[in-house]
């Protein structure tokens, strides 16, 4: 709201609720969606991370204009058509290591809640029932409006009315909070004191925010294209619904733009997770991809000949492939005793991610600090002929609270077949059958699987 930096002071101590803008269940979500879904997730993990107890709500918006249109033209009732979407988001998720938020409401099992929340604006005279038998919210009624996307109130029309959903600042105007049904809505209808009808858009997130996080709460985050209109209706809904302030802290992450351009549905020039897993990306890669640039900052992912070459993703790799490394060095080192310099390394860059993350989520910083410790570590590594696994791994795993892309258990990542190939070349190798052994070092070859002779033991690795 300030467009400045604030101190978190949560309204209970010790607790950070938040509500997070979630999808429109109406196509598969894309990566530019996700950018935002991670940003929060971010978020998140910093708040437990700094010991809060974190609640977070993110919404499942399964009726508007667009999921009412693309049912339709599939065919399919609007359960059906968004259970789909829904089930694909979650899977993404899941591939992503997002975090499960606390509470998943969707749209549609809130209607009642709509309603009521309507017609206590309808009541305090912020609303009315026009000719059209929609109900809107009359902007000139909230003396705060435009408050959050800084809109000169001087040029706002009110008086004129918007019953999309989706509108630009430029057509600032009454908008609406119940749709009168109409033959394009289908069977898409439910009983109101207005008639039959559907709510708009931004009541939904007011409607459930209240239901689940009550009429007050800590943060409410999104894309930066949610703060006009979605978000500034949300709070001229709320505060004077509810008669309180909304939100006490406003947090939007900026566009991914994919080759310098837009990435968007409505322009059919984006990708989703499935089709970059398909190229071979792994979501830990793009999951690392979507998190090192800060929230705020313009994120171009630049693709090459159908995604197979993408700069954006094989730093990531290059990076995750870093991480695993020193992690392999680690467990190939003999286990010594905790030396003084090790503890002082391994306290001062937890201090210093911590640190970095906390000034405005700031992760390039966080990130540099984590190098700085694997630089260090890689230098003890090497001077040293034992050195304390646990406090080098147990910091590698502080970072990865966050970061969430780092594989410990190393073994348990190679399929059974591979390992029984490996302990057999092994053998081959204690008998000096010379030929097997080579033999199987390349069927793992060609199955994207490599063995590295260590001091400690052959090591299985992907190639």
């Amino acid at each position: 709201m300030s467009r400045e930096a604030e101190p978190f002071t949560p309204i209970n101590e010790g607790e950070a609720r938040l509500y997070t803008c979630g999808p429109t269940v109406y196509n598969y979500a894309h990566i530019g969606n996700f950018r935002a879904y991670v940003f929060e997730d971010l978020l998140r993990r910093v708040l437990k991370l700094n010991d809060y107890k974190v609640t977070q709500v993110m919404n499942l918006t399964d009726v508007d204009d667009k999921t009412i249109r693309d049912s339709q033209k599939a065919g399919m009732s609007l359960n059906d058509f968004t259970a789909i979407y829904k089930k694909a988001f979650f899977e993404d998720l899941e591939k992503l290591n997002v975090e499960p938020a606390e509470h998943y409401p969707a749209a549609t099992d809130h209607i009642p809640q709509m309603i009521d929340m309507i017609q206590t604006l309808v009541d305090k005279g912020y609303a009315y029932l026009a000719d059209d038998k929609c109900v809107y919210y009359s902007i000139d009624k909230f003396e705060h409006y435009g408050c959050l996307a800084k809109i000169d109130r001087d040029n706002q029309m009110s008086g004129t009315r918007v019953k999309t959903d989706e509108y630009e600042k430029e057509s600032v105007s009454d908008f609406a909070l119940w749709k009168a049904w109409d033959k394009a809505d289908g069977d898409v209808k439910w009983d109101s004191p207005w008639g039959e009808g559907r709510p708009g858009w931004h009541i939904e997130c007011s409607a459930m925010a209240k239901a689940t996080l009550g009429d007050h709460f800590d943060m409410h985050t999104g894309g930066v294209d949610n703060m006009f209109p979605h978000h500034e209706d949300e709070i001229a809904q709320s505060e004077a619904a509810n008669g309180c302030k909304y939100v006490n802290y406003w947090m939007h992450c900026a566009h991914l733009r994919i080759n310098n351009a837009k990435m968007s549905k409505s322009l059919g020039n984006f990708y989703t997770l499935a089709q970059l897993t398909e190229k071979g990306w792994a979501g830990a890669e793009v999951r690392y991809m979507l998190l090192a640039t800060h929230y705020r900052a313009g994120l171009n992912f630049v693709v090459e000949t159908g995604a197979e070459k993408s700069e954006s993703l094989s730093n990531a790799r290059a990076a995750i492939t870093r991480l695993q490394n020193f992690i392999e060095r680690i467990k190939d080192k003999a286990d010594g005793e905790l030396s003084s310099e090790l503890s002082e390394l391994c306290a001062k860059a937890q201090d210093e991610f911590l640190d970095s993350l906390n000034d405005d989520l700031n992760i390039s910083g966080a990130l540099g600090k984590m190098f700085d410790f694997i630089r260090e570590g890689n230098r003890i590594l090497d001077s040293n002929e034992t050195v304390n696994q646990e406090a080098l791994l147990n910091t590698l795993k502080y970072f990865n609270r966050i970061l969430d892309v780092m594989k410990f258990d190393l073994d348990n990542d190679v399929p059974a077949e591979i390992l029984a190939l490996a302990e057999e070349r092994q053998q081959a190798r204690a008998d000096k059958n010379w030929g097997r052994s080579d033999e199987i070092r390349d069927q793992l070859k060609a199955q994207g699987w490599v063995i590295e002779d260590t001091p400690a033991g052959p090591k299985v690795k992907k190639g």
